[in-house]
């Protein structure tokens, strides 16, 4: 999938300067209309009326969107997308109202929240454990107007990828099988691997994997693929979801113990306009058949085949039978 480093999502966030200037313009200057002309949202008592879902500007989140739209359509809703590339100016207006309903990463907005209550250096409270997780982010949402739905098995994490080549050479499907295999490798990823946990130093510590060095280029970008794929890095940090793998002949390696934290795809309403159970209701239906498997074919449809985000929405939702037409 091709993504900008870690998009709006982690500390491979989106610098919010680049839209800076669209706090005082309702976030237009991000992408859609401004947010100050949107409608009233579903609000709690669960009559049908006009939705804005807010959307982060790479495909998945897209997508996302765009899913969740042809749901809540299909409940009654109108509704409408707002794209916006950085989550520290969609998570304001989610609180505000501005915005009703976000695709959100459990782990990662737990951390966003984290941080943004106790302070850029407050110990992590997200965990590889998706409950636990997902306990973590309500306590911090909650006071902040925010509903957090149930997550879903669909999980959109870092991941690490060597080529099927090495993989099969050195007999390796799991990272605990690199760690065992002895061999060196260096990592194509974002320059803040050598300091990241989830990266080269729990690399290191969980799984025994001997480091050489990381060459600086952004998570699973072409240039990382293709230096991993030419033999120049070994080891590539993307994402599990990452759809143009085989593209480049990449194969991931299992997290068998566990090292990401789980970032599990689940929605997150604005409570006072977008709480009601008709809501929580049409959004379920996708939380429960959702897969990993298939964020990675729909972005794969996006980027790679080159179809619409409302294209690729749309087939989903008549393929499994989500919406009555």
């Amino acid at each position: 999938m091709t993504r900008t480093p870690r998009r709006a999502r982690t500390a491979r966030a989106l610098p919010a300067a680049i839209c800076a200037v669209a706090l005082t313009a309702g976030l237009a200057a991000c992408g859609g209309n401004s947010l100050e002309k949107s409608g009233e949202g579903g609000g709690s008592g669960g009559g049908a009326g006009s939705l804005v879902i807010g959307s982060a500007s790479f495909t998945e989140s897209k997508v996302l969107a765009e899913i969740y739209a042809g749901l809540l359509k299909d409940a009654g809703y109108s509704t409408s997308i707002k794209t916006v590339d950085a989550r520290e100016l969609y998570e304001p207006a989610l609180e505000k109202g501005q915005i009703d309903v976000v695709p959100e990463y459990a782990a990662t907005l737990t951390e966003f929240l984290n941080k943004k209550q106790n302070g850029k250096d407050a110990p992590a409270v997200a965990s590889p454990d998706a409950d636990a997780t997902v306990k973590a982010l309500r306590k911090l949402a909650e006071p902040r107007g925010l509903k957090v739905l149930d997550p879903g098995r669909a999980v959109d994490q870092n991941a690490f990828a060597v080529t099927a080549e090495f993989a099969e050479k050195h007999h390796l499907k799991t990272l605990s099988d690199l760690g065992k295999s002895g061999e060196a490798v260096h990592i194509a990823a974002g320059d803040e691997c050598s300091q990241r946990p989830f990266c080269r130093p729990g690399l290191e510590k969980t799984y025994g994997i001997k480091v050489t060095g990381i060459d600086p280029l952004e998570v699973g970008s072409t240039q990382a693929k293709q230096a991993v794929r030419d033999g120049k890095d070994q080891l590539l940090l993307t994402t599990t979801t990452d759809a143009t793998l085989e593209q480049f002949g990449l194969v991931l390696l299992a997290d068998d113990k566990k090292l990401q934290n789980s970032d599990n795809v689940l929605p997150v309403v604005n409570n006072r306009k977008a709480g009601s159970q008709k809501i929580e209701e049409a959004l379920t239906k996708l939380t429960r058949v959702l897969t990993t498997a298939d964020l990675t074919e729909l972005d794969k449809k996006v980027d790679a085949e080159r179809l619409k985000p409302a294209e690729v929405a749309a087939k989903y939702l008549k393929d499994k039978g989500l919406v009555a037409k």
